[in-house]
């Protein structure tokens, strides 16, 4: 009897250790990565982000504070890649690899900076100096939360959709 409760005991034990690791595995990470992909013209445009959650949450001016560098994203920061020279909102801006990083502002015009390191955590190390192009882009409200942020690129540039905002930027 005593080796019968052992063996049950130990086969119980297998199979929560084996649940828990599926339930650990199987979990959603909270702001997954994503990437948008398209064209502008001749160029090809690729954006690389992780997608975080609102959750309930205050957004702009509360998670993300007002008039201060955002990674644009989640974890690593956003990279924003074209294999054409383009034009951004009007301004040179040369083939390559950027971390793209926004700068919310509570007036309603933001600031979209490209940074010439593409790799790097959030915005903790962020070098203005290293910038290849800082421009203006008037956000716009959306009509219903977009819960998880978004990046799509149109024929005519690309938006961040995120909570009640977006902000188109414009690529020629």
């Amino acid at each position: 009897m005593k080796t019968m409760i052992k063996s049950v005991t130990m086969l119980l034990t297998a199979i929560t250790i084996s649940v828990s690791a599926f339930a650990q595995e199987a979990k959603k990470p909270a702001s997954p990565a994503a990437t948008a992909t398209g064209k502008v013209k001749d160029a090809t445009i690729t954006i690389a982000y992780s997608s975080p959650s609102v959750k309930g949450r205050k957004i702009w001016g509360g998670l993300e504070a007002y008039d201060k560098v955002w990674r644009a994203g989640a974890n690593d920061a956003t990279t924003f890649e074209t294999d054409k020279n383009i034009m951004v909102q009007g301004k040179a801006l040369p083939a390559g690899k950027y971390s793209f990083f926004l700068i919310p502002k509570e007036s309603g015009t933001w600031t979209a900076i490209f940074n010439k390191e593409p790799k790097q955590w959030g915005a903790y190390k962020y070098e203005e100096a290293k910038d290849a192009l800082r421009v203006d882009v008037k956000v716009k409200p959306l009509k219903a939360t977009q819960e998880t942020l978004v990046y799509k690129v149109t024929k005519s540039g690309f938006t961040m959709d995120w909570d009640k905002i977006s902000v188109p930027v414009s690529i020629k």
